[in-house]
């Protein structure tokens, strides 16, 4: 969480700040001018004078965490008017007066106020009071699952009724057909309602409620409909894009045979890692632009790197201009870690795509085009 504004009205709270600002440099604090000591200026403590509810609109817009020490139904009451939905609303958590519990209260999950409800309570040697149901009983929490690893929710319709299914102990069926495996973060067996399966064929033939849904793959709606209808997409971040390029192709040429190319492999651009090339291609404005557009990474290796990597399809002519014998394989290798790409080579005007997948099924789920 990059902004932070630790907040308080009474004499005793303003101690309570003070302190954690100690532990959390980063952190804003903000008190009321009356309970000044002198030395706010110099540690960079804001005083305000008046209602802290007119500091509230400047609270929610600049910061990803507000922590009051305030009493919980002020707090509510105040925050109230400024509550717009889980995606976008800040953390917020309530410290007691006496500091002895620090209480999780909007944005629990998606904006970390239970993850920042528990800093806060052990730098106070304070008691931690979390209620969400998915954190209370040490099970999936459906809204965040994998953010750790960087995997993002392809649509986020279901995920209430499916939370629902988890904390109620119903039958769950876990597809991974890619991503990072160690997502199990507690010291017990999976629940037996739950089960894990490798692949969307496999779930299918399963008895769920609800479905979790971790793969690069999109997914044909008349083929998976039973599957789809109660489930929530996870795409964690796998496909690796190899790319090569003439000197000053556009971007709109090199993201175009990027979605053709995803397209056509029934492959979702969310589960996109970065582009990967050569390092003559470093300044290479088209490929930097669909980087940054995308937000993608944006990877080059040395030719030595890259013609260390087992190539089916080396080329004379790339070695001549580059000193590689090819890029776009290679290079999808090297940033996905892997040694079998997905989609050898794909040329298409300017342009030339390969496809690696960082995952432990690749050689399942591998094609060739």
């Amino acid at each position: 969480m990059d902004k932070v504004a630790l907040v308080a009205i009474t004499k005793h709270g303003i101690e309570h700040v003070r302190q954690l600002k100690k532990r959390m440099a980063n952190a804003d604090v903000y008190y009321m001018k009356k309970h000044a000591k002198g030395d706010e200026e110099e540690l960079g403590i804001t005083l305000f004078e008046g209602s802290v509810r007119l500091q509230m609109e400047h609270f929610f817009k600049e910061y990803d965490g507000i922590v009051f020490v305030i009493s919980l139904g002020a707090v509510v009451r105040m925050i109230a008017p400024h509550v717009k939905d889980k995606k976008v609303d800040p953390a917020v958590v309530v410290i007691d007066d006496k500091g002895e519990y620090v209480i999780s209260v909007l944005s629990g999950h998606i904006g970390g106020a239970n993850e920042l409800t528990k800093v806060v309570a052990r730098e106070l040697q304070a008691q931690s009071v979390i209620t969400t149901a998915s954190d209370v009983q040490q099970t999936i929490p459906v809204d965040i699952f994998g953010r750790e690893y960087g995997w993002t929710i392809e649509d986020f319709t279901h995920v209430t009724p499916v939370s629902a299914s988890v904390v109620n102990e119903e039958p769950i069926v876990i597809v991974q057909e890619s991503g990072e495996k160690g997502w199990w973060k507690h010291n017990r067996e999976l629940p037996s309602h739950m089960k894990v399966v490798h692949s969307c064929e496999e779930a299918l033939g399963e008895t769920f409620h609800a479905a979790l849904l971790i793969t690069h793959r999109v997914l044909g709606a008349d083929r998976y409909k039973d599957l789809l209808s109660a489930s929530v997409i996870y795409r964690p971040k796998t496909i690796h894009l190899g790319v090569g390029c003439n000197r000053g192709t556009s971007a709109e040429e090199i993201q175009q045979v990027i979605d053709e190319t995803l397209q056509e492999l029934e492959l979702s651009s969310l589960s996109v890692n970065g582009i990967a090339t050569i390092d003559l291609k470093k300044d290479e404005e088209g490929l930097q632009k669909v980087c940054k557009d995308n937000n993608w990474s944006f990877t080059y290796y040395s030719p030595e790197q890259l013609n260390k990597q087992p190539m089916k399809n080396p080329s004379e002519t790339v070695y001549k201009y580059t000193g590689a014998y090819g890029v776009s394989e290679p290079a999808a290798l090297l940033s996905a870690g892997t040694d079998e790409l997905f989609l050898e080579k794909k040329k298409s005007g300017n342009v030339t795509v390969s496809i690696g997948i960082s995952q432990h099924h690749a050689k399942e789920l591998q094609r060739k085009v």
